[in-house]
């Protein structure tokens, strides 16, 4: 005889920011299975199980950022000998969006190392942004903290994502970076949302936070109003020279509850498995895909960092009947 298991506590309506924290915590506490079980309805209430959009992302100009945030490599306060590059000619650009639309990417994310575009920067992403937006690609683009009218500049030349991490927890974030506050990255989330921009943002798990930082991160993401289009879960990779490099890894199962429950109260959202993949094997990916991760980072970086690369994707989607969008 089958057992049906019901839960006292519904998902909120989604233009309902009431999330508390003790609601997070608790469903963190859940028995793992439960949390699964619970995730895996919240998901198919509202998208296909068995299909995940791709994205891919490139670093249109790396390294030499001014902003000190703990885990990044492309800090020019961190020695992890990155070489600091220029910003990328438009038409490189375009044609690297070219390749990954072919390989089967539906959105292209483009990522500057900057504290915030200057006037003379955005000029050229536009260009990138409106050739992009032209091959019949989605466009997301991370420049940092925007300035008053940047957002509706980039909107009107095509963007339809902007992505801007909350990284953490409020009472964690100043451990993680000092050059900007937790209410400047509100404010550009606010900017973004004001021009009419599909909001892209979530954190990094990884940060030597406790349980009760990513219960704070979740609910920051999950009470924004209305809720982030997309939620980028990412899993730190530790690299030598930056602050971060020593910390502890969080355990495999805690980073599958951070995606469960990220599902259970961001049920409209898609849930991006996102760095730290490359790290991953293929039970513990499969494992936040029946969480609730219904997209991911597609191609062999992800702006410094290693990615899985196509085929190894490809195989891994092939195990697990999963389509693209």
């Amino acid at each position: 005889m089958t057992q049906t298991i019901e839960f006292k506590r519904l998902t909120p309506h989604p233009q309902q920011q009431n999330w508390t924290l003790d609601d997070v915590a608790a469903l963190f506490a859940l028995p793992f299975n439960d949390l699964l079980f619970r995730a895996q309805q919240v998901h198919r209430a509202h998208f296909d199980a068995n299909r995940v959009q791709l994205s891919t992302l490139l670093s249109v100009k790396t390294g030499g950022c001014s902003e000190d945030c703990g885990y990044c490599s492309q800090s020019a306060r961190h020695d992890t000998g990155l070489e600091r590059e220029t910003l990328m000619d438009a038409d490189e650009v375009i044609e690297v969006a070219r390749v990954a639309k072919e390989n089967g990417a539906s959105r292209f994310c483009m990522g500057a190392a900057w504290r915030g575009p200057k006037t003379k920067d955005l000029e050229s992403v536009k260009k990138m942004i409106a050739g992009v937006k032209a091959l019949g690609l989605e466009t997301c683009a991370t420049l940092g903290m925007l300035k008053d009218g940047q957002a509706e500049e980039l909107r009107d030349v095509g963007l339809d994502y902007y992505n801007h991490n909350l990284d953490t927890s409020p009472e964690k974030y100043a451990d993680i970076v000092s050059t900007h506050s937790y209410a400047d990255r509100l404010d550009t989330l606010g900017k973004v949302r004001k021009a009419g921009l599909h909001v892209c943002t979530g954190g990094i798990v990884g940060l030597g936070e406790t349980r009760a930082d990513r219960v704070g991160l979740l609910a920051q993401l999950a009470n924004l109003d209305p809720q982030p289009d997309s939620v980028p879960i990412n899993n730190l990779v530790k690299i030598e020279g930056t602050p971060l490099a020593g910390d502890q890894a969080v355990g495999w199962t805690e980073f599958v509850r951070t995606i469960a429950v990220a599902r259970i109260t961001m049920p409209r959202s898609y849930v991006r498995l996102s760095a730290g993949r490359q790290q991953m094997d293929e039970a513990t990916q499969a494992l936040c895909f029946m969480a609730g991760a219904n997209s991911i980072f597609y191609g062999d970086k992800l702006l410094t960092t290693g990615n899985p690369d196509v085929t190894r994707d490809k195989a891994l989607f092939d195990k697990l009947d999963l389509k693209p969008l």
